[in-house]
């Protein structure tokens, strides 16, 4: 979807509508997040994890400037070190706890946070497909 994309990538269809490029660098860093907070579950006994700064990111690490061919990669490079840390765990790990801020605060498993990490995937590829498709 990035290579083909051409200049709509970095169209926004409303002023709080993020771009298909911003999703797709969103996606990214998203992984690369929850993969970081994964390692320091298994590190740390029910740590509090910090937000992510999704909102600021997309600003302050110029999401709409960025190449579409470097996003690419490094989504495919995100995806892979996410899952190898997923695959990594053992049946214990599966339920140590993290307390997670979103929606609301609250103490969840592990295995909530590769769930909700799949559904934010899934769903913003979603807003990616709507933009690229009209």
């Amino acid at each position: 979807m990035l290579a083909g994309g051409g200049r709509v990538l970095r169209q926004r269809t409303a002023p709080d509508v993020w771009s298909p490029l911003e999703y797709a660098c969103h996606v990214r860093d998203v992984l690369l997040a929850q993969r970081e907070r994964v390692l320091l579950a298994r590190r740390v006994d029910t740590p509090a994890l910090e937000p992510m700064g999704r909102d600021e990111r997309v600003e302050h690490d110029g999401y709409n400037e960025q190449q579409p061919a470097d996003v690419a990669r490094q989504l495919d490079d995100a995806a892979l070190l996410f899952a190898n840390v997923l695959d990594r765990l053992t049946r214990a790990d599966w339920d140590r706890s993290i307390i997670y801020n979103f929606p609301q605060r609250q103490e969840r498993p592990l295995r909530w946070l590769a769930l909700h990490t799949l559904h934010e995937l899934r769903h913003h590829l979603l807003d990616i497909r709507r933009q690229l498709d009209s």
